[in-house]
């Protein structure tokens, strides 16, 4: 098995106490000694907290979307591949305890001066938009129903956090059946 370099060591780590931590709460100190790194090291890499925070949002993107991406591959057609979308949400966070999406946590938990986080969180969601728009391409009413859609996971996946229970992605799977009937 391949040893870590330092920078991945850094990301991995912050990646663990942004998520189950949250972003304030977490020190760039705590970063450093979890991740057993020297302080020199770590400024090596990155320039602030901000900066490992945009490492872990655009490492946890490419991860999440992989992942749908993979778990819907087998579906036969693409409201197939957009009801097992639901089926994925209640994988993934019956399996992270309903600890919810980064990128919302992180939303919420920031200050207003980090915009390159921001960023990241907006990124993240628009690509997660343009995939249900893209599986929706031969809809005549694609924006909106995408639209429905998005606002069906997101809400979902913050409802299920807040009530830690899958009863939301249930509830929401069924609104996108008829929504795509």
């Amino acid at each position: 098995m391949k040893k870590q370099s330092v920078k991945e060591r850094i990301v991995e780590t912050a990646s663990d106490l942004f998520y189950n931590n949250g972003y304030n709460q977490t020190g760039i100190n705590q970063i450093i000694a979890e991740a057993s790194v020297a302080k020199a090291s770590m400024y090596q890499h990155f320039r602030s907290k901000e900066d490992i925070a945009v490492a872990y949002l655009k490492q946890r993107h490419i991860n999440w979307m992989g992942s749908l991406t993979e778990f819907v591959s087998n579906e036969k057609n693409n409201n197939e591949k957009l009801i097992k979308s639901f089926d994925f949400l209640q994988t993934w966070l019956s399996g992270v305890n309903y600890r919810g999406c980064g990128f919302q946590n992180i939303i919420c938990d920031l200050p207003k001066e980090q915009q390159k986080i921001k960023d990241q969180v907006v990124l993240h969601k628009n690509d997660v938009k343009k995939l249900i728009h893209s599986l929706l391409e031969d809809k005549n009413n694609q924006e909106e129903l995408g639209n429905e859609l998005l606002v069906l996971i997101e809400g979902a996946i913050i409802l299920s956090q807040i009530q830690k229970s899958d009863w939301p992605i249930i509830a929401a799977k069924n609104a996108a059946i008829k929504l795509l009937s």
